[in-house]
């Protein structure tokens, strides 16, 4: 039996020894944990693509001198 044939009796199974163990007032706060957890890398995500794209943007800016500061050099 592989870990992909535990179904949904097994499933079950694993919920309730999960509460018995940890209790419902502990499963909460974690899954609170957890949410929070998600939130945070979804923004970090977000915040690093907008970077990204914000580079992109700089990099397709014409940076080319101008002849004058040219014949200076």
């Amino acid at each position: 039996m592989g870990i992909g044939n535990i179904g949904l009796p097994g499933l079950l199974l694993i919920a309730v020894v999960v509460l018995v163990l940890f209790g419902r007032g502990k499963i909460s706060s974690l899954m609170g944990e957890v949410g929070k957890g998600i939130t945070a890398f979804k923004k970090g995500v977000d915040e690093g693509k907008q970077e990204l794209e914000d580079q992109a943007a700089e990099a397709a800016v014409d940076v080319t001198p101008e002849e004058e500061t040219k014949d200076k050099a």
